[in-house]
């Protein structure tokens, strides 16, 4: 994204909302769902080897003194949503059905949380969930990558393949910075997970979520609060909990809130400044208020919140310049019709010009330099990218590496920012960040640490299989690809019956549940 100002009170205090009321767990109707899973084993008993008999009678072990701690309902996962899950439950004073809260920070690289400026994301993780890692799609950029996390999709599949691109079938240009040339419903293919909600029938509400107002198929969310800049955390906080604090008729299960503060400071001073290390405690601050409010309002057992990030970011200040007109020659560079999606540059020549030239001058080039850049057709796109399969991606792609930067002897350095992304989805500086903390989590865990006691490891193998435990007792799990966020959303709201087809791996969280 271009460089934009930070909001005039990043340096504020975000409200402390405080509360030492420990959060009530459920447990009723615990036995009786183990114990029902008890009976259909003993039907199938004489067909199980004793091998198999063992692994069901660990699994069901670890149910059992998972489910008492935390109190969660147990149910096959071959069955339909259960009813029960939909039903209101209580937080002491206000009824309250099963919310989901999903916070971006926009620019929040994987490796930030190391830094040992964010501990309130990591008090938070250490309660709930960490990943290694989030993988975002190629091509590593704001928007296709807020959309991908929406539906769960590509950005071949999606249809935002960049921050800016062109789209030959309607010859019009998209252009992230402008509502007029972005949030026509035309551009944005897929099911965004508020609209899968409210065909559940489940009021939801965006807090400025980069994407459109409303969906091809006409559907808005509930609430919608467009995007506007310089807009103060606390603003925001104070926002979503005034939707957590509607009647329950009235009240949102699904909030997405947007934040894009910390990739704006990684943009113009760098990844690793002052500046971008000031701004992740504010947000770190910022995550530790949604917390405590919601802990204030016994809201703990109730509400999963999720924590994520888009993309990572990479230091751009003193990058090598690849010179466009040095290698296609000012003529190629002038027969340029349309170039998206920088820092990589996808390129449509004139039709009144032989691009095939073009191209192979520039295969060429990447082939005599190929620690400075690689070029791409549709037929030749890595597999890993899922990016060909769209006529909205320009034909060629040239796709600089990591250190380097696509630029022309007139442009320069000029306007380049210290900090970007846009790189190899496969690059760690990319990686972006997940955190979870509520119901869904609390499970996951006491599930993991009873596993990791148990004799289950010498009868089901390995049942920690995807977790690292670091120094501090804390579960990390592996690094995922972002387009599994959609149908975590789904299981947590209990609507999967009602979910759209992604590109997520089937039955990716079942393990975590």
């Amino acid at each position: 994204m271009k460089d934009e100002p930070l909001a005039d009170d990043t340096m504020k205090e975000l409200p402390r909302h405080i509360s030492d009321d420990a959060a009530d767990q459920e447990r009723e109707g615990l036995l009786s769902g183990v114990a029902a899973e008890r009976r259909d084993a003993d039907t199938e008993r004489s067909r199980l080897s004793t091998k198999k008999m063992l692994a069901l009678a660990a699994t069901a072990l670890l149910l059992l003194v998972g489910v008492v701690e935390v109190g969660i309902m147990i149910k096959s996962k071959h069955q339909a949503p259960d009813p029960v899950l939909n039903l209101t439950r209580s937080n002491g004073t206000h009824e309250f059905k099963k919310t989901v809260l999903v916070v971006s920070i926009d620019g929040l690289q994987a490796g930030y949380l190391d830094r040992g400026l964010t501990p309130h994301l990591l008090d938070i993780s250490k309660k709930g969930l960490r990943a290694k890692f989030m993988k975002p799609v190629f091509p590593t950029l704001t928007f296709p990558n807020h959309w991908a996390l929406m539906t769960g999709l590509y950005a071949e599949s999606h249809g935002i393949v960049a921050n800016n691109f062109w789209d030959p079938a309607t010859d019009s240009k998209f252009d992230y910075s402008s509502a007029p040339h972005s949030w026509n419903a035309s551009w944005w293919f897929g099911e965004p997970m508020w609209e899968t909600a409210g065909k559940a029938g489940l009021i939801t509400a965006n807090l400025m979520w980069p994407g459109p107002p409303e969906t091809r198929t006409g559907w808005s969310p509930t609430y919608f609060i467009p995007w506007r800049d310089k807009v103060p955390l606390s603003e925001k906080h104070d926002q979503i909990m005034s939707w957590i604090d509607l009647p329950l008729d009235s009240r949102p299960q699904l909030i997405m809130a947007y934040e894009p503060s910390l990739d704006q400071a990684g943009h113009l001073a760098g990844p690793k400044s002052t500046l971008v290390n000031t701004t992740l405690a504010y947000v770190d601050r910022f995550a530790k208020s949604i917390t405590e409010s919601l802990a204030a309002r016994n809201l703990t057992d109730i509400v999963d919140v999720v924590f994520l990030s888009d993309h990572g970011m990479t230091d751009t200040s003193h990058p090598t310049l690849v010179y466009m007109d040095d290698i296609i020659g000012v003529e190629g560079l002038e027969s340029i019709e349309h170039e998206d999606g920088w820092p990589s540059m996808g390129i449509r020549f004139s039709p009144t010009v032989d691009s095939s030239k073009y191209l192979s001058i520039l295969l060429d080039a990447a082939k005599a330099n190929p620690e400075k850049f690689d070029v791409y057709t549709h037929d030749t796109m890595p597999q890993r990218y899922h990016f060909s399969r769209n006529p909205r991606i320009a034909p060629i792609y040239v796709v600089p590496k990591m250190g380097y930067a696509l630029t022309t002897r007139e442009q320069g350095d000029v306007g380049f920012s210290k900090g970007n992304h846009g790189y190899d989805n496969n690059e760690r500086s990319m990686n972006a960040m997940f955190v979870a903390h509520g119901p869904f989590s609390a499970v996951t865990k006491v599930l993991h640490q009873q596993n990791s006691r148990s004799l289950a490891k010498r009868w089901l193998g390995n049942p920690n299989e995807g977790w690292h435990s670091t120094t501090d007792d804390t579960y990390v799990m592996d690094g995922f690809e972002n387009v599994n966020i959609y149908n975590l959303v789904m299981k947590l709201l209990a609507i999967e019956e009602f979910a759209a087809s992604t590109n997520g791996t089937e039955g990716f969280w079942d393990k975590y549940f």
